[in-house]
Parts: C-alpha cells; structure tokens; sequence
C-alpha cells in the first residue's frame, strides 16, 4: 500500500452506505469518544482497532463501549476507514483505560494513547519466505548436501538460513539445491522474538528461608483471583529467585507475565539471569528499544506469543492476550512515577490491573514504600518477609563518619576516614563504590570577584558544570552552554570557581589519592548512553574496576560480588528539601546502596559521611532497625494526616507570565466548592519558579482518605477559569515530586 493510500481509503469511504454508528476512542485529549459510522461490510466490535477521518487527517483510533449513538444518524457521521488485522483491546484493557482516566483526571484518549504506542504493529507482520524439501537427487551429491537433506528429509517447513546452520553448512550448498528442485518455496509464519521461556528448564536451588517465602507466595499464585503478595527481603536476600518460582507456575498456567522493572535499560545482569532459570530471556519493552522491535513486542504480547516480558512503567499499557501475574520489583522506586501528560503511579495501577483483571499481583522491595508497608500491616496485602541474606552472606557492617570531627583535606570532599577504608581495599583486590546523588562535576560555578552564579536562562535553578563535556547543563530544561573562561559579568579571567561536588568532582579527588586504581564513573548523562553504561556494569561484574563512582544508577538490583565497601559522599543530601517523604527516600536509597557490598559472602563495610549522625534516618541505618524507622515514620505520617492515611493533589498552573499564572491559580483557589476534611493550600510560586521559562504556581490539595478528591477536583476545575492563552494547568494525584 502506498503512502497516500489511507487518505485514499478514506476518500473511497466518504459517500459509502453506513448501517451504524459507534463511538470510537482517538488519541487525543478529548473527554468523550466521538461518533463514526461504520460502512456497510465493515465488521467492528468494542476493541477494535480503526483508522478514522479526524478533519483533514487520519488517525488511530479504538471502538469504544457505551455511547449515546444509538441516536445519532450515521448518514450524517463520517465513516470508518479501515479496520486494522489485531486482536482487539479485550474488555480488561478497556476498562483499565477508562480506571486510569477517571483517577487522574486525565482524557482517556491520552490513555487509550499509551496502549496504541507502536502504529505500524496493528498490521500483521508479514510471511518470512521458506523452503521444503520435496525428494529427488541431485547432479552431485556431496557430503554437505547429504546432510542437508537429511536434516530437511522429515518434510518439516525451513528458512534458508535456519536449515544451513542446523546442517552445519555453507546457505550455497541449500542454495544450489533449491536451484535444482529438491526443496520447494513455502511461507512460514514470523519467528517470535525471544524463545518461550520454559518453567523446568533448571532445578531452582532454595535455601529454607527462600523456599519458605516461594511456598508462600505459590500459594497466592495456586489459589488464583486477585491478590496482592509484597516480598520484603534484605538485600541479597534471593527475592528475585522466589518471584521466579511465581513467574514458573503461572507460566505452567498457559498464562502471561509482566515484570516491571524501574531501569530496565541497565538490568542486563536482571535478563541473564532469568534466562539461566528458564532458558530464554523475557522480551524488553522500554524507551531505548528500537521502533521495529517495540512494534514485534506489542504485536506478539497482543497474539500470546510472547509469553514474558520485562520492562519499565510504560509496559503496564501492553494489552495482553491473556495476563496473569505482574511483578513490580523495586516496588518503593519513584521512578514509578510518570509526570508527564498523564500522571500515574505504575505501582499503584499494577494493583488496579490486577483486581480488574482477577489475577495476582506482587510487589518487591528490600525498602517497601510507607504505602505498602501499612497495606501489609493492614492485611490488604500479605507479606512475606525474608530478613536474611542467601547463603552465608552477611550484611555489611555500617558505621556514620561525623565529618565534623572527621574533615576532609581544604578543597577535598572525603574524609581521611573513608578514604583510609578505600586504600585498604583496593590493596586486597576488592571494589569500593563511593555514592554521590549528584551528576556533573559541581552543581553551582560563580566568579569569585563579582560573585556572578551561572544561572538557566529558562529555569529558576543553577547549572551545572560538566567538566569531562566542558559544559554547563540545566536538569530542568536541557539548556546548555560552553563553560567560559572569563565571567560574562565582569569579564575577569580564570576566577570561576565550581561550589559542591558532583560524580566527576569525587573522580577527580580519588585519581589524586588513587592514581594506580581502575576508576569508573556511573551516570545517567555521561557520553555514550545505555550502550556504555551496560558494558560498564558488566565491567564491574568482572571485576575490571577498582573504585566506582555513581549517582543512583548503581543502587538498582545489581549484584557486584568484589564490592566489600560503600561509601556514601554525603548522606544528608535528600534530606535537604520539604519534601514530606524526604526521610523515607533517603532511608530507602542509602540502604540500597549499601545494599550492594558483601553479596557473595565477603566481610564488607558501609561508611556514611553526614553532618548530622543523630537524625532518626541515621540511626536506622548504621542500626539495621528498618522496623523502628517504619514505626515512627508511619506515626509521624498518621499525625499528620498523609498518604497512605490522608489523600493528596497536586496542581500546578504554569504561563509565560508570572501574573497570568498567578491570577489563575488565584482563580482556581476561589472556585474550591467548600467540602468538610479538604483543604486546599496556596497558591504559591513553586520551589521551581521558572521552568522551561514558563512561571509556576502551585496549589495542594489535601483531604482525608475518606474523601473524594477526584469528585472535588472536578468541581474545582468546572468551576473555575478556564484554560486561555499560554495558561497551561497540571493535575497530579497522589504527588511523589513536590517541586
């Protein structure tokens, strides 16, 4: 088909008889479905997957449920089309769309949009050219040919480059028999992307503590329906071989799986791993996949022939033919959280999948999230706890560095301390990780005679420099610039000078103590991307770095078995802000972190560098009491009135001017209908004022968790000005950023 040919269908359609109409769903943010009629000889159902005229253009678009169109005349509606050849979104799918919708206060064609993201996958792939051997000798027959034929003799359906390598010959040699007509062309269908994965490919090996917690959870998975399970098990604790003893069974079931992963583009080790235990790896889906795998994915997770698959938050949208467990591992990670369009927590919305689906669900965490800690002591999710490690391996012991007793070096950022402990083990031929939350070399360059700061054009935040790419980078909006060599404010020559570390900066300090050590440093904005990253952490793996240096990339599920010592640069780091899970984030990343020395056994040691070694997060830590940090965090949360005990919304209106945002939000705070136990809170400017050079007010609304904030939203937005000019309003419900 040519490129103009569904302008050209359509054109055919435009005076066709209709004999119905249905609402179709397209991917835009409309409120409602709009009304299509659909043509004489033209099969549709809810579900199905159709191209539709949308004024001058056509797109993509799903037959919907419901609908006022029984009214409407479809001889006044523009038609179908085209239906594509796709299984349909089944009526889960469907109404997890309009869930999602109606929770966040979102369009559901945006929704609807996240289901539909691979176009050219709605048309079946086409047939893959093969051969069949037919009989008959040939002029010379050679021993490669001999085994060719013997190979193709039970009449079984090839591809040319799949016989040649099972006979362990040349394509020629198949080549030359198909020119004398020993084998025959036939059309085989697509291969699948990755091979089934097979439950008894291996024997699991489960210690009492793993096979307790696999029983555990088999139980869940055996009983069947909805259930929600939260693994809770230390680092290294072999939480992920008992959820694979979950993924075996439900694949015995004929059913399929996702697992949901926070960094699925750097879990290489993650997918090796599970292929050891079933023979194949799961298919990927995320971000970095290239457009014609994403479209093989969908395809095949939609027909059932993909049986697993392993991705970010965006794979939660895939419509399965027939799902049956999800696994979120990591399930604490705010990298859960999409933020942008429609704003969900993939966490939370693999539950509601899952209830409306009746299947189970899983959730994994050596940190869990407040929320899913009291839904275990609640009893509306069970939970299994694993609080040792696998194995002989113990937990690293932790100590706090006081780094006002214990300084660094004028001009040095770690404290004689650690870096005594880094010595110490790079000399018995083990790994350090030293962990700094921060990219680039400095968050902050000012001139030191005028006292100038290098401040984004666009954004109301610093920029920070990047010393190996000779730039400074806004993290808000992507603006960049070459770092000068005089102020741009007075002018003076070599007085800039870079305030605070950043990765780079710590790299820098430790070639000057370390000069022999294999340094590597682990950031998401160094050159090279995923590719470089990866081979990285294989690096590691293999034991070809001495010392790393890394934000939180290196936190995430990796398993480096020389790593006997953690260094955090600075622990206070996240809890410098007001935001109200600061404690709780900070306690979960320095325990992961932490959590990646001593898991093969060896003796290993974390030091916290901290300013403040008396605060509550502190002391949980270096104690191992994660209980105690959870009791008082839950109190302190119940106190006040927040989630998982109180309900939260965030808005965020945004303009090219700070009196056009302002005066909106102002509007908006005057339209709240006034509702028992809501309060709405502002507006104020955010701590992030400019972004993207648009001005930014906030409003918070916070109720209990009996309220109906969704209800009151909407009366809120209905009543209140609406949308105009450069006025932009942003709705999220339960808010994990409060910048």
């Amino acid at each position: 088909m040519s490129k103009d040919s569904p302008s050209l269908f359509g054109a055919l359609f435009e005076n066709a008889p209709a004999n119905r109409p249905v609402p179709v769903l397209v991917p835009l943010p409309t409120p409602t479905p709009y009304s299509y009629a659909v043509p004489d000889g033209m099969a549709v159902e809810p579900g199905s997957i159709v191209q539709v005229p949308l004024g001058p253009r056509q797109v993509i678009g799903v037959v919907w449920d419901g609908g006022d169109d029984e009214g409407v005349d479809p001889r006044k509606l523009r038609p179908i089309t085209r239906v594509f050849d796709c299984p349909p979104l089944g009526r889960e799918m469907r109404d997890f769309v309009d869930w999602v919708a109606a929770y966040t206060l979102s369009p559901p064609g945006l929704v609807a949009r996240m289901a539909l993201r691979a176009p050219a996958a709605f048309d079946a792939e086409p047939m893959v050219e093969g051969l069949r051997f037919v009989g008959g000798e040939p002029e010379r027959l050679t021993p490669a040919r001999t085994r060719v034929m013997a190979t193709a003799a039970d009449g079984a359906a090839w591809t040319r480059g799949g016989l040649a390598n099972a006979a362990g010959v040349s394509v020629s040699v198949v080549d030359g028999l198909i020119a004398q007509g020993i084998f025959e062309t036939v059309f085989l269908p697509p291969p699948p992307i990755v091979a089934r994965p097979d439950p008894a490919f291996t024997t699991p090996r489960l210690e009492g503590p793993q096979r307790a917690a696999a029983e555990e959870l088999l139980g869940a998975v055996e009983a069947g329906g909805f259930s929600v399970s939260l693994i809770d098990g230390v680092t290294g604790s072999g939480k992920t071989e008992v959820y694979f003893e979950a993924i075996a069974e439900t694949l015995r079931r004929g059913k399929q799986v996702l697992i949901l992963l926070p960094e699925i583009a750097l879990t290489a080790s993650f997918l090796e791993r599970f292929q050891s235990r079933f023979g194949a790896k799961p298919a990927e889906w995320h971000s970095d996949l290239a457009p014609r795998m994403r479209e093989k994915v969908w395809r095949q997770a939609v027909t059932g022939e993909v049986r697993v698959v392993a991705g970010a938050r965006s794979a939660l949208f895939l419509p399965f033919e027939d799902l049956g467990l999800i696994i979120v591992d990591e399930e604490h990670d705010p990298a859960y959280k999409q933020e942008d369009r429609v704003f969900y927590n993939a966490r939370d919305m693999a539950v509601v999948r899952g209830r409306i689906a009746d299947f189970p669900v899983v959730l994994v965490s050596a940190t869990p999230s407040v929320e899913s800690r009291v839904n275990g002591q609640s009893g509306r999710y069970s939970t299994i706890h694993m609080p040792t490690r696998y194995g002989e391996a113990a937990l690293p012991d932790l100590h706090l560095i006081d780094m006002r007793r214990h300084a660094p070096q004028r001009g040095g950022f770690l404290s004689p301390v650690l870096l005594r402990a880094v010595g110490k083990t790079v000399e018995r031929g083990q790994q350090a990780l030293l962990f700094l939350n921060r990219r680039g070399y400095a968050p902050l360059t000012l001139c030191r005679v005028c006292g100038h700061r290098f401040q984004c054009p666009q954004c109301s935040s610093w920029l920070v420099e990047h010393r190996f790419r000779h730039q400074l980078q806004c993290h808000h909006c992507g603006h960049s610039e070459r770092t000068p060599e005089a102020c741009p404010e007075c002018g003076t020559l070599d007085h800039l000078v870079a305030c605070g570390p950043g990765v780079e900066r710590i790299a820098e300090e430790v070639e000057q103590h370390f000069p022999e050590a294999r340094t590597i440093v682990l950031s998401s904005d160094l050159m090279g991307g995923v590719k470089r990253l990866r081979l990285e952490l294989e690096a590691i793996e293999k034991g070809e770095a001495d010392i790393v240096i890394g934000t939180q990339l290196v936190a995430k599920g990796h398993n480096f078995p020389l790593m006997t010592l953690v260094g955090i640069v600075d622990a206070d780091l996240g809890l410098a802000n007001g935001d109200p899970r600061a404690a709780e984030r900070t306690f979960q990343m320095l325990s992961q972190v932490t959590g990646r020395a001593g898991r093969t056994g060896l003796k290993s040691h974390g030091l916290l560098q901290t300013y403040q070694p008396q605060h509550p997060v502190m002391q949980a830590i270096v104690s191992g009491d994660a209980g105690a940090f959870y009791e008082r965090e839950i109190v302190e949360r119940e106190k006040a009135v927040l989630p998982p005990f109180g309900r939260l919304a965030s808005i965020i209106v945004s303009a090219e001017t700070r009196q056009d945002a302002e005066t909106h939000a102002r509007g908006m705070r005057n339209a709240a209908p006034q509702v028992p136990g809501i309060a709405v809170l502002g507006p104020a400017e955010a701590p992030l004022a400019l972004v993207r050079g648009r001005h930014r007010f906030r409003l918070l609304v916070h109720g209990k968790r009996s309220s109906d904030m969704q209800g009151f939203l909407r009366a809120m937005l209905a009543g209140g000005p609406k949308e105009r000019g450069s006025v932009h309003v942003q709705l999220d419900i339960d808010p994990q950023s409060f910048l």
